[in-house]
């Protein structure tokens, strides 16, 4: 019996084991109409693999799943193959590395690319984390490159093989050449990898990505038949009687709203969208206009001033990844605009970059309803300011102009809420 490779093409995971036969002389075929979504379900499949993971290597003592496993069993059938190293420390090597491949280096890639693909949930500060924990693992691996032209020894094993397949994965669907750039060594690593004969029968021609791809959106759910049958049989009814109108009139009527606690507040003196016109509308003599309008409308009895700083800095590695998680946290704060105003700094001219933030509440707290909806908030520090203390106040005033220098140093972007 043929060793027997199920897997839909092109797969990453798949290529390891087939560059690995390549180097090898070991025969593997390709199930050539095997069809992702389908082939994978069937009883004959799931007897393979119990919960339908490709690929899955069809071998005349069994089955084997989990793609460094069969490349291993691929190697593993060559006497003495070079591919596992020449000594015994070469090997270790060898399995530190495909380790470190897979942990790594796919498993970020992975956390970075699959939300935006729609795999997973997308949540800004985790694409955040994903390509800082990225970058520190290229780094890491950078710097052994930097003396090495293979990863163990001075040929390939299959280390290489299992590195460059997650390599090529991140750079053909989401690792630019902006973001690469920082990692010279592990760029010439792989363009020397997918450009080896046996790499390259396997692969074809690799093309690095132009763009990262955006965010997948939802798509709109259709209109189940059944409800388009039951909106027709709606449509037939008869019109009510006389008597059973005000019934029915009662019944369809829209409950009102609850009212927010917020509007249940005593009366203030400020005017929340007056200040917001006055913000937008002045466009010079900031200071003198829109600073003073600020302090001269502000009623620290109907309203409180909050600071904040994210708490996690030290992962604001990406300049528009940075910018991007700030505009996200404004958008899930819509619930609160007829409440808020609020302005975001991020600062610094090179990262890690600094965000910090001001946020005007209607009340004494921030309100609840914001701290309950809005899971961006306890990613910061908050901290309610002191007006009675003249440098929180220039603080402040300072945030709201967008002054900079801020704190000593540039900023790379102001971000309002109004």
């Amino acid at each position: 019996m043929a060793l027997v490779l199920h897997s839909g093409m092109p797969n990453k995971n798949a290529f390891k084991a087939l560059i690995a036969a390549e180097y090898s002389g070991v025969n593997v075929e390709v199930v050539k109409d095997f069809e992702m979504g389908v082939t994978n379900k069937s009883p004959e499949f799931l007897k393979m693999n119990p919960i339908g993971k490709v690929p899955v290597l069809e071998t005349p003592d069994g089955p084997v799943f989990e793609s460094n496993a069969i490349a291993r069993y691929v190697t593993k059938l060559k006497a003495d193959n070079p591919l596992f190293g020449s000594s015994l420390i070469e090997y270790a090597h060898v399995e530190q590395w495909i380790d470190f491949a897979s942990l790594e280096i796919d498993a970020h890639i992975a956390r970075w690319l699959y939300p935006r693909l729609g795999y997973l949930v997308y949540l800004p500060p985790a694409e955040e984390a994903a390509i800082a924990a990225l970058k520190r693992s290229l780094e890491a691996l950078s710097t052994h490159l930097a003396c090495n032209t293979y990863l163990v020894g001075d040929s390939v094993t299959l280390a290489d093989i299992i590195m460059a397949c997650n390599l090529y994965y991140g750079f053909s669907r989401i690792m630019t050449k902006s973001f690469t750039s920082e990692f010279p060594h592990v760029e010439r690593y792989v363009w020397t990898m997918v450009n080896q004969p046996n790499f390259k029968k396997v692969l074809g021609e690799v093309k690095q990505a132009e763009s990262v791809p955006p965010v997948a959106k939802k798509p709109s759910q259709p209109t189940k038949p059944k409800e388009k049958e039951e909106s027709k049989k709606e449509a037939k009814k008869e019109p009510a009687k006389p008597k059973e109108e005000a019934l029915v009139q009662a019944e369809e009527a829209p409950k009102p709203k609850a009212k927010n606690p917020l509007d249940l507040l005593p009366p203030t003196k400020m005017v929340l969208d007056e200040w917001k016109r006055l913000y937008s509308n002045t466009k010079s003599n900031f200071r003198e206009v829109a600073i003073k309008g600020f302090w001269d409308m502000y009623d620290p009895e109907g309203y409180s001033l909050w600071f904040c700083d994210y708490k996690y800095n030290d992962e604001n590695t990406v300049s528009f990844v940075t910018m991007n998680k700030v505009s996200g946290f404004l958008q899930r704060m819509d619930l609160a605009r007829k409440y808020a105003f609020g302005k975001m700094l991020i600062i610094g001219s090179e990262p890690p970059f600094k965000v910090k933030g001001l946020w005007l509440f209607r009340g004494p707290e921030i309100p609840q309803f914001v701290l309950d909806e809005c899971y961006d908030m306890e990613l910061y520090d908050w901290r309610k300011v002191d007006i009675s203390d003249e440098a929180q106040k220039e603080r402040v005033s300072q945030m709201i102009e967008d002054c900079e220098p801020f704190e000593g140093e540039p900023l790379l972007d102001a971000k309002c809420f109004k």
